[in-house]
């Protein structure tokens, strides 16, 4: 198993490019067995998210070629509509097959989803939302089947206990664009990734307006289209690596940013004293290390993302002050606190919110990463601490960032890759 080492103290400067976003990208992939005819998909990361979609979509009869960032789909054969456990357990998103699947073929059985330990994320909502349009829902032996001769449109709520669902107003969303009539999502996410489905699905032949707001409307076609579409910058890496200049107290021009897709973070990043500008398409992140401490809470989009909750904690342990931090989304992902405290940070929690005192000069540990943006925010914090950082289990990282060490050498970091087994 792979381990990240990390020589921390290198301010990082020069320049690197956002991938395209795994969180668009995934969805999108899964809404290509809509389609009648084959779909190109530019600028799709290189990750294990990714291959674990394109295994996915294989074994359900699309023919997937992918040259360079660039993936092909389409679908020969409609004879299997079963994900099962052992693809689907490593990846959440696999759930987004449940919606296309159950409109073009009439039955989908998908297990239940796996992915990061956060918190608990049920799928009601999505179960929920395509009874609404008229599918029959069982559980048998730990899979979802759902079953429908035709859907047809309905209005449908999909705000849960802790905001809207992304991925269950994706998976709607999908489906309804083949039923018969009109759906009307109310309380449906918001979200830049929701946006970039509807685009894909519009240039497919789908009817759909509103995205991105509360209210998406879908008018139901009889069929869909082959298409060509380029995802969406990945605002959470955008904001992972505009950290890493911060926390470094260095300067990065980081290109292919939408700045409109992260006004809630630069705003905190701003507020605690980082400078980030736009420059073309992308910004420009400096520091001076006098950091301020600030309070801050997650919230639905667009609010300060969760997945970014993580990496700002890391931050803020080298800013002056109390700062404080709430989490809306996913009260329990707060699994990077212990691992963050074994590189002397000060952090307390009580309940959905922790408190982090600073400034605290971070010392090198080895540290085990729990989940995707946990990982992200240990190798933040070994950017800048003294001494040397192991971060363990990274294979948690590499679903969400493409080549992160190397990209991160290529500015200035002290890091390298390494087996778990070579290290004392």
């Amino acid at each position: 198993m792979d381990c990240l080492v990390i020589n921390g103290g290198h301010r990082l400067r020069g320049t690197l490019r956002v991938s395209g976003a795994k969180n668009a990208a995934l969805p999108i992939m899964a809404a290509a067995l809509l389609a009648d005819g084959p779909s190109t998909i530019e600028d799709v990361p290189d990750l294990h998210d990714i291959q674990s979609q394109i295994d996915l979509l294989k074994m359900l009869g699309a023919e997937v070629v992918r040259t360079g960032s660039t993936i092909r789909i389409e679908v020969k054969d409609t004879g299997n509509s079963h994900a099962p456990y052992d693809v689907v357990r490593k990846m959440r998103a696999s759930i987004c097959v449940l919606g296309p699947l159950l409109a073009k073929r009439g039955i989908a059985r998908v297990s239940m989803p796996g992915g990061c330990a956060i918190g608990d994320r049920p799928v009601d909502l999505h179960l929920r939302g395509l009874e609404a349009l008229g599918a029959s829902i069982d559980l048998e032996n730990g899979d979802i089947v759902a079953k429908a001769k035709r859907l047809h449109g309905g209005a449908i709520f999909l705000g849960g206990n802790f905001g809207s669902t992304v991925l269950g107003t994706a998976n709607v969303m999908s489906a309804a664009t083949l039923a018969e009539g009109t759906t009307v999502i109310e309380s449906a996410a918001c979200e830049p990734e929701i946006v970039d489905l509807a685009n894909y699905l519009r240039a497919m032949g789908a009817k759909i307006t509103g995205d991105g707001t509360p209210r998406i409307t879908i008018e139901g076609v009889t069929s869909l289209r082959g298409a060509s579409h380029r995802i969406i910058p990945d605002r959470i890496e955008a904001g992972t690596f505009m950290i890493a200049a911060a926390i470094t107290n260095g300067e990065l021009q980081i290109d292919n940013v939408r700045p409109d897709h992260l006004m809630a973070f630069i705003d905190k990043l701003r507020a605690i004293g980082v400078i980030a500008e736009e420059s073309g398409t992308g910004v420009i992140v400096s520091s001076q290390r006098n950091l301020r401490a600030v309070s801050l809470t997650t919230q639905p989009y667009p609010g300060f993302p969760t997945d970014l909750q993580a990496q700002f904690m890391a931050l803020l342990t080298t800013a002056d002050g109390n700062s404080i931090i709430t989490e809306k989304i996913f009260p329990d992902r707060f699994m990077h606190v212990a691992e963050l405290s074994r590189l002397g940070a000060r952090i307390h929690r009580e309940g959905p919110t922790v408190i982090v005192e600073g400034p605290r000069q971070l010392i090198g540990a080895p540290v085990m990463a729990s989940d995707l943006r946990a990982s992200a925010a240990l190798v933040l914090a070994g950017l800048a601490a003294r001494d040397t950082t192991t971060v363990n289990r990274v294979y948690h990282i590499d679903r969400g960032y493409e080549k992160i060490e190397l990209r991160l050498k290529a500015v200035g970091a002290d890091i390298q890759r390494k087996d778990e087994k070579d290290i004392d």
